[in-house]
């Protein structure tokens, strides 16, 4: 036939869909006039086709597991077992128990930091797997068989799933909750959502995405051209029964190189102004993390999630008067921070990290917390619980194991300085003065701050 003009090449014909029972239902359904976005010709790129959807599924098919299995690594790490996780009560969908390890020290820095920039960095490549797709989500009729009606259902629960944790994901790292429901509880359970959509999705496309990549979008198995084609040179990708490629393809006026430089690009740009959030060496970068700000003075100069003043403590109730009480053991110890200071102090430098992604390192000094174990009278206790000064919040408690009481390198600790032997200051009182917990490889919100109480406990027989 003769090229359309203005078009790229002859009028294109999609392949008559496969109807499965009832048909006669399918085929009413797809003799209806239907309006834009539904009608085929509404979708005119000579990019989209299935190959370039393979392309963009192969790249999140090795990155959105790394981001899932860190995700749920998280959850772990604020120790489900004593129900300090959350949501704490999640029925079936609870995760394995086990000791969230202390060694190596930076591991929570590595998962977390992962899982936050790692999805900053995959969320051009998710927006342009959703743009390759978009023809699909409004195919026409919906559906042609019962086995398509299911393979719907996973591609909403994979593509409501993805945006919804995304999104309040990359919200969460900005420190806006403009929503009115607990980020945590939501992003668990949108979280299990997308997974099933995943998991969904690749049983049921995998083959299709291998033989796209391996054939290409022209069948030619020639990778290294179509790479390499300009604009003029692009051709649109063959109809197929999938949906993707158009019925009706605009001159190109962007080769398929041009995008998947420009999504990578912005992949590598996202995660060069991000990754400064967990990278000291690049915080500078960090251009994307609210948190570039000055937050103290000399060693205290880092970042802070929960501030003295927004912790609702009376400052007087950290001053001469204050005392750590330790129970668990025979009777109750009490200890001022002078008393503290003149204990056997050790030093240890360990990185903080926060579910938001952000993290540093630090030089901590202070009292060994199986020191004040042995002085409670409780030297190989099976949990430790450290309560605040501050009595509300979710965050101003929290049970530590029996590992990470005992580790030699976590601290009450009193002091706080640079990672590079610089001088030690005083914890500021934004940062926990008197005392703080920390704790190697433990979530920066149960490094818990201005410490009252540490409870060291065994279980009972």
């Amino acid at each position: 036939m003769d090229p359309t003009p203005g078009r790229p090449g002859p009028t294109r014909t999609a392949p008559e869909p496969e109807y499965g029972a009832p048909r006669a239902l399918w085929r009413g359904l797809a003799r209806i006039p239907v309006p834009p976005p539904f009608h085929p010709r509404t979708w005119r790129s000579p990019l989209r086709g299935t190959w370039l959807t393979s392309v963009f599924g192969a790249v999140l098919l090795v990155g959105l597991p790394i981001v899932i299995l860190t995700g749920l690594l998280s959850y772990i790490a604020y120790g489900p077992q004593f129900g300090q996780a959350i949501p704490a009560d999640v029925g079936g969908l609870h995760l394995p128990f086990f000791d969230w390890p202390t060694n190596p020290s930076w591991f929570y820095r590595l998962t977390q930091g992962l899982h936050v920039v790692g999805g900053m960095i995959l969320t051009p490549i998710v927006l342009a797997k959703l743009w390759s797709v978009v023809p699909k989500l409004f195919a026409w009729p919906p559906v042609t068989s019962v086995a398509q009606l299911l393979e719907r259902i996973s591609l909403l629960a994979l593509v409501g799933g993805v945006l919804f944790t995304f999104v309040t994901g990359l919200m969460n790292s900005q420190y806006d909750y403009s929503w009115g429901f607990g980020f945590y509880t939501a992003h668990y359970y949108g979280a299990w959502v997308f997974i099933a959509g995943f998991v969904a999705h690749v049983a049921l496309k995998l083959p299709t995405m291998v033989r796209a990549l391996r054939s290409g979008p022209h069948g030619t198995g020639a990778l290294a051209r179509w790479l390499h084609d300009t604009p003029a040179e692009t051709e649109p990708e063959p109809m197929d029964s999938h949906g993707l490629a158009p019925l009706d393809p605009n001159r190109p006026t962007l080769s398929r190189r041009g995008l998947l430089g420009l999504v990578g690009g912005g992949s590598v740009l996202v995660g060069v102004l991000s990754i400064g959030q967990t990278w000291d060496a690049l915080r500078p970068l960090a251009l994307l993390s609210p948190r570039g700000q000055s937050y103290g003075d000399g060693p205290n100069d880092f970042q802070i999630n929960r501030t003295l003043a927004g912790s609702g403590i009376d400052p007087a109730a950290l001053g001469d008067g204050w005392r750590l009480r330790l129970t668990g053991g025979t009777s109750e110890v009490s200890l001022s921070r002078d008393d503290l200071a003149r204990m056997p102090q050790h030093t240890a430098v360990l990185p903080i990290a926060c579910v938001e992604g952000w993290s540093t390192t630090r030089t901590w000094s202070g009292v060994r917390l199986r020191d004040l174990a042995a002085l409670a009278g409780v030297p190989e206790p099976d949990d430790a619980f450290v309560q605040s000064v501050e009595t509300s919040g979710a965050f101003a408690r929290a049970t530590l194991q029996s590992n990470q009481v005992l580790d030699e390198d976590s601290l009450l600790a009193l002091r706080v300085g640079d990672d590079d032997g610089g001088p030690m200051a005083d914890l500021s009182g934004d940062h926990g003065f008197p005392a703080r917990v920390i704790v190697p490889a433990l979530p920066g919100v149960h490094n818990t701050k201005w410490v009252a109480s540490i409870d060291f406990r065994r279980r009972q027989a």
